[in-house]
């Protein structure tokens, strides 16, 4: 392992400029480029990097983080560099204290089939309208993987997942439920609508009780950004659901409520 490790002494090394600032300098969005954070995203970043549709390009790690994560490491094919810096150097690089230690630069490579069609007969699927805000977007995230959805659907709209935060936030879910980030939320309904699936949107004024939703092959679970909710246009197109709740609060944390449904419908399907 310590052959493999590449020592950094100064912050301006040019080998380490994609970790530079990275608060200030997010790389999402950059050819599909991001930034991993903790030895948890790390370890589901090398795993899905054996799947081929993540890959790692380098890593930089505080010296005393090395032999806590050696397994993990050991998972990395040899082309990619381990980068290896003392406490004062590594939050001069990044801009602040980062006390997780561990960073990585992933790639995300884009599938040409479209999603849809990889999923199988018995799905279920969540999707995000116009998701902004990074915290609910790496909770939906995680709820899809605890609550074993096929995979998320993001419209346009929605913040990129692979924000550092949202990643984080996932646990590294981001990494392992597939997902599609493009078109209108109509759009990505009518696919899916056409592709067989029973849509359900979820609106504090649904007409059905989501634990009263009849279980089908293929269903859809769609939620909107906290305030504005979901658009006229997809609530009166498609069937909704509500979570029933005290009269004395208007509504559920996007992220808690997303949870409560998949947990209902999943259970349904009697995918737990």
């Amino acid at each position: 392992m310590a052959s493999r490790l590449i020592a950094v002494e100064s912050a301006d090394d040019p080998r380490i400029a994609e970790f530079r600032d990275i608060r200030e300098r997010d790389l999402t969005g950059r050819q599909n480029r991001f930034i991993a954070e903790g030895s948890v995203v790390l370890r589901m970043l090398v795993e899905a990097n054996r799947s081929g549709r993540f890959a790692v390009e380098k890593v930089l790690l505080l010296r005393n983080r090395v032999d806590g994560i050696a397994a993990i490491l050991e998972g990395l094919p040899d082309s990619v560099p381990v980068y290896v810096a003392e406490a004062q150097v590594l939050d001069r690089i990044v801009g602040f204290h980062l006390h997780r230690g561990v960073l990585a630069l992933g790639r995300r490579e884009v599938a040409e089939i479209d999603l849809i069609e990889r999923l199988p007969e018995c799905s279920l699927v969540l999707v995000g309208c116009g998701i902004s805000n990074h915290d609910n977007a790496g909770s939906m995230f995680r709820n899809a993987a605890a609550f074993k959805a096929d995979a998320v659907f993001l419209d346009e709209t929605s913040c990129d997942p692979l924000y550092r935060k949202a990643l984080r936030v996932s646990v590294g879910s981001v990494l392992s439920v597939p997902y599609e980030r493009k078109g209108t939320a109509l759009d990505v309904l009518t696919r899916l609508a056409v592709n067989g699936f029973a849509i359900w949107t979820l609106s504090p004024r649904g007409e059905t009780d989501i634990r009263e939703i009849p279980p089908t092959s293929r269903m859809a679970l769609v939620v909107g950004t906290e305030g504005e909710g979901l658009p006229p246009a997809v609530l009166e197109r498609f069937c909704s659901a509500r979570i029933p709740q005290s009269e004395e609060l208007d509504s559920l944390n996007v992220a808690t409520a997303t949870g409560i449904a998949l947990f209902a419908m999943s259970s349904a399907a009697k995918l737990i």
